[in-house]
């Protein structure tokens, strides 16, 4: 048993030694190289990583200064796809996907330190969220803080978007499944309940995916997704007479991406209510 658990403790210290290793050079690395907008990443990722280190999370400054030190070799740095984050998971979504379109259309060319905040303050908004989502500790002041700074970067970046349409909603999938996952549950839920509110209604679910696979394969896996999504409703009560899928396959993507690249927005079932 001492065995064991000297085993364990050692495994834990050498963990630690691994995450104080990449926060460590995370504090001293010099991004010489890449592009204006990798440089200005890897300040942003610098303070993040500080703040986290600050808190005693470990975990989240081992993992973003991994990421800042890839921005510091000038590699391309995504923003965090949207995690398990239950009642936060459409605003997330909403906003990485405006995020990838400013990106897209050049914003860490035009505008480097702005576009960099943007992306660093989305991460924090996600984390944030996740660990309210999972461990119900962190209030609404940590998550509102992240929120309002990427809102106020987007500002800069681009002029207000216009809001979706009304009864709207936006159920994401995980990499190549089609099971309703919590964070699609929850928005299922806010259908069922807009439903009941509306009486008889009628409900089209049109599924999507990423561009990470065949165009057939793709094909069929988002009208997969469509049904999961209609069995779902039907369960809620929604008589299955109400109810029309369709598929879009990787033609319609939410974020346009080069082929093969996986894409957490373009996984979806788009759901009109009306």
């Amino acid at each position: 048993m001492r065995l064991v658990h000297l085993i364990g403790v050692l495994g834990a210290v050498g963990l630690l030694a691994g995450c104080a290793s990449n926060i460590k050079q995370m504090e001293e690395v010099q991004a010489t190289g890449g592009t204006p907008f990798t440089q200005a990443l890897t300040e942003e990722y610098r303070s993040f990583v500080a703040h986290e280190k600050d808190e005693r999370d470990w975990s989240a400054a081992d993992y973003f200064a991994i990421k800042g030190l890839a921005a510091a070799g000038g590699q391309v740095v995504l923003p965090e796809e949207v995690g398990d984050v239950g009642e936060h998971g459409p605003a997330l979504t909403d906003a990485r996907a405006r995020l990838m379109t400013a990106l897209g259309a050049g914003a860490g060319d035009s505008n480097p330190q702005v576009a960099a905040r943007a992306q660093r303050a989305f991460d924090c908004w996600n984390h944030e969220a996740e660990e309210d989502n999972w461990y119900d500790a962190i209030t609404d002041e940590h998550v509102k803080a992240c929120r309002d700074e990427f809102e106020a970067a987007m500002a800069q970046l681009a002029p207000a978007p216009q809001p979706m349409a009304p009864n709207t909603y936006i159920v994401l999938f995980d990499f190549d499944r089609s099971n309703i996952n919590k964070a699609g549950g929850a928005v299922l839920d806010q259908v069922l309940a807009d439903a009941a509110k509306m009486g008889g209604v009628r409900i089209s679910a049109t599924g999507h995916a990423d561009r990470s696979g065949p165009e057939d394969y793709n094909m069929a896996l988002s009208l997969r997704r469509a049904d999961s999504v209609r069995e779902a409703l039907i369960a809620g009560g929604v008589p299955a007479d109400a109810i029309t899928v369709a598929g879009r396959g990787e033609s319609e993507p939410a974020v346009p991406t080069p082929d093969g690249v996986k894409e957490q927005a373009n996984r979806r079932v788009e759901i009109v209510l009306q």
